[in-house]
């Protein structure tokens, strides 16, 4: 049977939620675009769900420069095959797909009625996992994987730390590293979060600003401290992660969602137990598609187990994205949220 087009397909016009200059939630624009046809290696996708991510606010932002402007943000979303383009043999029109364009793996674009795109970056679903569940979970999954598979291979004799416990990447790790036999402290930024983390993997789970963090984790763990601190929020809890640690303890850094991690002197990592900090980026754990199918396979498979469950708090119009992201800014969400177009 062939995959290939049978058919030319008339460019059609979509909204697309685009900025034209980089600020707050008020530039994003809702705006009618044109997609065209795939070309060689692309395919076209009708976007059916789009997953919101904490980058996304930092390319709206500017931190994460696009490469011109006006152009579409969104790094992930989930849909149906429209149209391939030559040479896409291992796809079929109609067939389900998820993707994440984090880092830089492919151009951002997410936030979109339908696009055109390489194909090489999408991920067949099965029948188990729907539309809202695959957009909320790729690029969040697939960073909770190189996080407790590579960064800190997290094993049954683990006590970690987890900040931002009660957030989308925060669930999935504190909920994967349970099913690995490890004891997990959620760490969470307001009470009302508390039950959230504990909810999804936590045996433990601490509130900032309520709870002495680091008195607590060193209680936990017999005064040594953790071996690893996932840390997403940044600026307001580097310190926090640093004092944590046991010796020669990892603080692995995958987001800044309270702002830059200021200057810091390393010679500080000898004083305090010749500690380690890495950045761990997306883009360098999933360089390939291989790389990219096989950290899809294990996430595919540890939700459909049920181990691993993905909770979507939040579901708006693509036309209220810019809610969407004062709601996260604010971060007074939980879980997963998506853009429904």
């Amino acid at each position: 049977i062939s995959h290939r087009r049978t058919q030319i397909l008339m460019p059609q016009t979509v909204k697309s939620v685009r900025i034209h200059e980089y600020g707050g939630p008020e530039v994003l624009s809702f705006d009618d675009v044109e997609v065209g046809d795939p070309g060689p290696g692309e395919v076209r996708v009708r976007h059916n769900s789009i997953g919101i991510n904490f980058a996304d606010m930092h390319t709206r932002a500017g931190r994460y420069p696009l490469p011109h402007l006006p152009h579409c943000i969104g790094a992930e979303a989930a849909g149906t095959v429209e149209a391939l383009g030559d040479g896409v043999d291992y796809l079929a029109v109609g067939d389900r797909v998820a993707y994440s364009s984090g880092g830089h793996a492919l151009p951002r674009g997410a936030y979109c009625e339908a696009r055109v795109m390489v194909a090489d970056r999408l991920i067949l679903l099965p029948d188990e996992i729907d539309d809202d569940t695959a957009a909320a979970m790729t690029t969040k999954g697939l960073t909770a994987h190189y996080l407790v598979f590579d960064v800190y291979p997290v094993g049954p004799d683990d006590t970690i730390a987890v900040h931002a416990a009660a957030g989308g990447v925060g669930q999935i790790i504190c909920q994967w590293a349970n099913a690995l036999g490890a004891r997990v402290i959620g760490i969470v930024g307001a009470p009302e979060k508390e039950s959230v983390a504990a909810a999804h993997g936590c045996h433990h789970t601490l509130v900032r600003g309520r709870d002495d963090v680091v008195a607590r984790v060193h209680s936990l763990t017999a005064g040594e401290g953790v071996p690893v601190v996932y840390d997403a929020v940044g600026a307001d809890t580097f310190e926090e992660s640093l004092h944590c640690l046991r010796p020669r303890g990892l603080l692995a850094s995958y987001g800044t969602a309270s702002g830059p991690i200021p200057p810091f002197d390393i010679f500080r990592l000898n004083q305090m137990g010749s500690l380690y900090i890495t950045s761990a980026a997306f883009l360098w754990h999933l360089r390939n598609r291989e790389e990219m199918l096989a950290r899809a396979r294990d996430l595919i498979d540890v939700v459909t187990r049920g181990d691993v469950k993905i909770s979507i708090a939040n579901r708006y119009p693509l036309a209220n994205a810019a809610q969407a992201h004062r709601d996260m800014e604010l971060r007074t969400t939980t879980g997963m949220s998506v853009l429904i177009p």
